[in-house]
């Protein structure tokens, strides 16, 4: 099974007003949201129940002159393995970010590794979108 894209991450300055825009303009909802770390996450969606893909808005102060923008884009693959051999390529090409790791239930087993232009792009197993997975 190839990765298949499953949420993108943005850097969110204001939540609430990220929240309010993405309802008024693209009628997202949410559907999830959590306390990680003493910082708020929200997850939005098209429809609150089952959701195939999801927005993550996550707070973060922006760095001098750092634009806000795509934290990461995240993709479910089959099994750990595939995360573990999308891992060891990106190491011996100098583009792995972080991990593999298990960063438990909600978050899963991950790696991020950067794309040509600096974007980080998630590849995660265990991760579900739907809220109801959560439980």
């Amino acid at each position: 099974m190839p990765p298949r894209l499953t949420h993108i991450a943005l850097r969110a300055t204001d939540l609430g007003r990220s929240i309010d825009f993405y309802a008024r303009y693209a009628g997202l909802v949410v559907a999830h949201e959590r306390e990680e770390e003493a910082t708020r996450v929200v997850w939005l969606a098209e429809r609150a129940e089952d959701p195939e893909f999801v927005f993550v808005l996550i707070p973060m102060a922006h760095a001098g002159g750092e634009r806000s923008g795509v934290h990461h884009f995240g993709f479910s693959v089959a099994n750990r393995t595939d995360v573990d051999a999308l891992a060891a390529r990106a190491r011996a090409e100098g583009i792995l970010r972080e991990g593999p790791r298990d960063a438990g239930p909600v978050v899963g087993y991950f790696c991020i590794v950067e794309d040509p232009d600096r974007n980080w792009v998630e590849f995660s197993f265990g991760q579900p979108i739907n809220p109801r997975a959560l439980a």
